[in-house]
């Protein structure tokens, strides 16, 4: 399967060359979680603090059990602090 994987403000750096601005697609294995579609970018977990799959939010809790499906958008936001 195919998806989409979005990184916002400081986690870009997590990217690979390939990516164009701040999104990658990538292939995975059928049934892969979200926990397991972000494994290879080597995100800190205190730093995955906003996780969305299409606009739904997906708790810490659910991350390692939530499968994937072909052509999801996930998106994830570090923590911002704001003045």
């Amino acid at each position: 399967m195919r998806i989409t994987i979005k990184l916002y403000a400081t986690l870009t750096d997590y990217l690979p060359g390939h990516a164009v601005g701040n999104r990658v697609e990538v292939e995975l294995a059928d049934g892969c979680t979200v926990e397991g579609a972000l494994a290879p970018f080597g995100l800190p977990p205190k730093l995955t603090h906003l996780v969305l799959v299409d606009g739904a939010f997906i708790p810490p809790e659910e991350r390692n059990v939530r499968p994937l499906r072909d052509g999801e958008v996930l998106a994830v936001w570090p923590p911002i602090a704001g003045g």
